[in-house]
């Protein structure tokens, strides 16, 4: 049995009746990591040296009144989260030098409550991906099946969780990043509300749909690490003044009288018969749990995956606009002028998806377009946020799938993108509206691939969010299977 079995508050009893100690918790990880990543090939760099060391000095400080949140506790970081000192590259060979000379605001909240960085972890380049396979550096695997797909954006965050190299990770989501991986691979993953937690020192793709969340074995774990990374910062003009509530007082298990809606178009036209059966099989859980279930529907949710895709290129191609080879990352050689520099750099560091999405994105901005495309899609964004508006003034949450189907193998859809783009169709509406989302265990395939249940909430009720995901998966047992490796 592998300690990170045990969930967090578990682990620091052990720590406290000094049956382990934190640097026993550390090793674990990298042994783990020795033993699987070769296969699973979810982190890009560890830092191993500075991570025992930080072991030790924690140890010093075990049982003071100052321990933090997430004592001891390993942690990987996705790679488009800055850390100081260690390099982050977002995947991409126009980063592949890159060294931070700052953390990142939620990489201090880490330092802060006691947690310890052991890595940084794989994703699609720039965060432009459904798959992990548009990493420069190496294609990240599911643990459950190395032929399949651990989803994207954050699958490396996702697939070292589920493999069991690190109890916790980070990812970032910006159109279902964190929630598709995490039902991939069978963990737990939360999008939180926009402004919820500080963008500061996360490489932007799209600005106004970005954000950091939690990846975890289980909801508990979850609930502390949002609650450890949340808040205002002032590095962050859209992060919210809300208080950060205490997320694990609403793990009470007890959903009695909660209103559940559940979106007609989420059991629809291209959601797989075998997901629809497990959805159905989920909600009459709920209902056994004492929640009352009713049909609504998300009339605009269908523009979701098209107006997502011009938004969020238009974003990036203004975002990605410093990546010139200047001040740092890759520079090409041999250029004839300044103009000659930049379009060589660009050519030859970007990937094609990155590429692609710049060019969309720069069409989309460009005079004589902008009403049509941008416009537009700024006017549907509205009309889909104004849609779970109305939902929630009857509702608490809305529930259905995380994806249309199970994991896709490797290979499969890479070469067609209008496909890759629609696995993220029922995570996409909740991005566009900036509500959070979270993707709990919910059984396997027929072919024994994990299946992802999203729980959708109002506006900064995250608790009630982990209240339903909760009282869920203590009425199941989908979380306690693990992939064998």
């Amino acid at each position: 049995m592998s300690l990170f079995d045990h969930k967090l508050a578990d682990l620091q009893d052990l720590l406290h009746k000094k049956e382990i100690t934190v640097t026993d918790l550390v090793r674990e990880s990298y042994k783990r990591i020795a033993d699987v990543d070769g296969q699973v090939q979810a982190f890009l760099t560890l830092d191993e040296e500075r991570a025992l060391a930080r072991a030790e000095e924690l140890q010093k400080k075990l049982s003071s009144d100052s321990e933090g949140l997430l004592f001891g506790m390993p942690i990987g970081v996705k790679d488009n989260i800055v850390t100081k000192e260690l390099r982050t590259t977002a995947a991409s060979k126009i980063l592949g030098n890159f060294d931070p000379i700052y953390n990142a605001t939620v990489a201090d909240k880490l330092h802060a409550a006691d947690a310890i960085t052991i890595g940084k972890l794989n994703m699609d380049e720039f965060a432009m991906g459904s798959s992990t396979e548009n990493s420069h550096f190496t294609k990240t695997r599911n643990p459950w099946n190395l032929d399949a797909v651990p989803g994207g954006s954050s699958g490396g965050s996702a697939a070292a969780v589920a493999a069991g190299e690190v109890p916790f990770s980070l990812g970032s989501d910006t159109g279902g990043s964190i929630r598709q991986p995490a039902s991939f691979c069978g963990v737990v993953g939360l999008k939180p509300t926009y402004g919820r937690v500080s963008r500061f020192g996360l490489i932007a793709f799209a600005s106004s749909l970005d954000q950091i969340g939690p990846i975890t074995r289980n909801v508990e774990d979850n609930a502390y690490l949002l609650e450890a990374i949340a808040g205002l910062d002032p590095n962050d003009s859209t992060s919210a003044n809300v208080d950060v509530p205490n997320y694990r007082s609403a793990l009470t298990g007890d959903i009695k009288g909660l209103k559940v809606a559940v979106p007609k178009e989420y059991l629809g036209e291209g959601v797989s018969e075998e997901v629809r059966q497990n959805v159905r099989e989920a909600l009459k859980v709920l209902e056994g749990l004492g929640a009352t279930i009713d049909e609504v529907s998300l009339p605009h949710s269908k523009y979701g995956v098209a107006t997502y895709y011009l938004l969020s290129s238009s974003e990036a191609s203004a975002n990605l606009a410093r990546f010139d080879g200047i001040r740092y990352g890759y520079r090409a050689d041999n250029a004839e002028n300044l103009i000659d520099l930049y379009k060589k750099t660009r050519a030859e560091g970007f990937g094609d998806e990155v590429k692609r999405r710049i060019m969309l994105g720069t069409y989309a901005l460009s005079s004589g377009y902008y009403d049509a495309y941008y416009k537009k899609a700024q006017k549907v964004r509205t009309l889909i946020k104004q849609d779970f508006e109305n939902i929630f003034e009857n509702y608490d949450v809305v529930v259905g799938p995380t994806t249309p189907t199970p994991a896709f193998k490797i290979g499969e859809q890479i070469n067609d993108p209008l496909t890759m783009y629609a696995n993220d169709i029922l995570t996409i509406p909740v991005n566009l509206a900036g509500v959070p989302g979270i993707s709990v265990p919910a059984g396997l395939s027929s072919e024994g691939l994990p299946l992802g249940l999203q729980i959708i909430g109002k506006h900064f009720d995250e608790s009630t969010v982990y209240r339903v995901a909760h009282a869920f998966e203590q009425a199941t047992e989908h979380h306690k299977l693990k992939p064998e490796l």
